[in-house]
């Protein structure tokens, strides 16, 4: 009965360690460190965004058009 109660007790004691040491981790990703990754993500999606916006509205688009209208023109 001795030798159970004993190992009991260890058992205890070890387990209380181990959530003492987890709990006192303090390694590891933190909720800020989390939202700084996500703001840098959506500010650079953004700038990727409005410059490809830019692109397409300024260069892409208006050769096309001209291309298109150059391909329908059947007077010129």
């Amino acid at each position: 009965m001795k030798k159970l109660v004993k190992r009991a007790n260890n058992f205890v004691a070890k387990q209380a360690i181990k959530a003492q040491i987890a709990l006192s981790n303090n390694k590891g990703e933190g909720y800020i460190d989390t939202a700084v990754k996500i703001l840098i993500a959506v500010v650079l999606g953004a700038l990727l965004l409005a410059g490809l916006y830019a692109l397409f509205g300024n260069v892409v688009m208006p050769t096309l058009t001209k291309r298109i209208q150059d391909m329908f023109n059947y007077a010129g």
